[in-house]
């Protein structure tokens, strides 16, 4: 691609061993619209007029742009007044594809620049991976999802909407398990049934050390050997559990019932995980190199912070950052009022003007900003 040595411009096909000299003036004596394959060589003194995307005449070299010449259709010539070099506005057969080159590679998410490339080059079919049935389960006798007042102990289930629009935002289909109580037997119902309907099931809840906190017993049951319960050194986000179900070989991802902590652990885990169950090579959103333009406050603890923030690119196309404010793993609010997630090591924090990592779930929510200095931050 392409197949034929084609016109770039509008304008004039010649040879450019006939304009070494300016002006030169040139007999007309064809005309080519794209589409049509002119039969009349160019011969010296000669030129063709000639629209993009049609093929060169035999002995044409050159193309000059129609804005480039003078020329009156009816006296039948044309005058080049500016250099045309060798190969100018010409589009040489397989200067984009050559035969042989691999054009996409196994794994490419296919955007709308793949899919015209694969129609220009007649391939109307290809082999895909279907988007992964991601099952979403909330764990929890407190859990309740029904409208109206809360009764005395309830809380309103936010972890199974916002985690089936976290897998919608990842490309996947989410598929609602809905809630289940803290019991061993109608847990290991619920995720041996929605095995039956997912490629992979994400649960929320029950799994730190507490009496009712069953998803680890349930997956060293369900899953066997491949059960795992772990503590990551971040916050929030530290407890962990998973499995790959013995009777279907569907992987569980157990995340914390924080709200907060459950969506942290699903972007820097799960997510991930379930991009490559998907097929993806590019599993992470991109982190970015920022600037705080405020503090952002932490304590030595061992641990990775995950800190929400709101980020911005100023004037100079650099990031700024600045935490959204209250930090604890069940304010949810200020998970909404974030863009970004500054990554934050183990230390006393920030001060204004260093750099610190940001990792950009979405990128259209970057705005811009007229950033302060870090004088008038101080």
């Amino acid at each position: 691609v392409p197949s034929f040595a084609n016109s770039a411009m509008d304008g004039f096909a010649l040879r450019s061993a006939d304009v070494g000299t300016l002006p030169a003036i040139l007999e007309v004596v064809t005309s080519i619209p794209a589409g049509v394959i002119s039969d009349i060589p160019l011969g010296s003194g000669e030129a063709a007029r000639i629209m993009t995307g049609a093929p060169l005449p035999d002995g044409a070299d050159a193309v000059c742009p129609v804005e480039q010449v003078r020329y009156l259709p009816g006296v039948g010539t044309v005058e080049i007044v500016v250099p045309v070099r060798r190969g100018a506005h010409v589009r040489h057969p397989g200067e984009d594809v050559r035969v042989g080159d691999r054009v996409i590679e196994p794994g490419t998410q296919l955007s709308p620049g793949h899919l015209g490339l694969l129609a220009s080059l007649g391939i109307d079919a290809v082999e895909v991976v279907d988007h992964p049935r991601i099952g979403i389960l909330s764990t929890g006798y407190e859990l309740t999802s029904a409208p109206g007042p809360l009764v005395p102990g309830a809380i309103r289930d936010a972890n199974r909407f916002a985690l089936m629009a976290a897998v919608r935002q990842s490309g996947f289909t989410a598929v609602d398990l809905g809630i289940v109580g803290d019991d061993d037997c109608d847990v290991t119902t619920a995720l041996l049934a929605g095995a039956a309907r997912c490629d992979a099931i994400v649960t929320s809840g029950g799994v730190s050390v507490g009496d009712f906190d069953v998803m680890r017993r349930v997956l060293q049951a369900i899953c066997g050997r491949s059960a795992r319960w772990v503590q990551i050194a971040m916050k929030p986000g530290k407890p962990f559990a998973f499995g790959t179900l013995v009777s279907s070989g569907v992987p569980v991802f157990a995340v914390p019932g924080n709200p907060v902590a459950a969506l942290v652990s699903f972007e820097l885990i799960v997510r991930p995980a379930l991009r490559r169950l998907g097929g993806h090579h590019l599993l992470r959103h991109p982190v970015l190199r920022g600037i705080a333009s405020a503090p952002i406050e932490r304590k030595r603890d061992g641990k990775l912070h995950v800190v929400r923030a709101i980020a911005s690119v100023d004037g100079e196309g650099q990031v700024r950052v600045r935490s959204v404010g209250p930090q604890a793993s069940h304010q949810l609010r200020a998970m909404a009022d974030a863009n970004a997630l500054v990554l934050l090591p183990d230390g006393d924090g920030v001060a204004p003007g260093m750099s610190v990592e940001v990792l950009v779930p979405a990128m259209d929510r970057l705005e811009a900003c007229t950033a302060p200095s870090v004088a008038e931050v101080a």
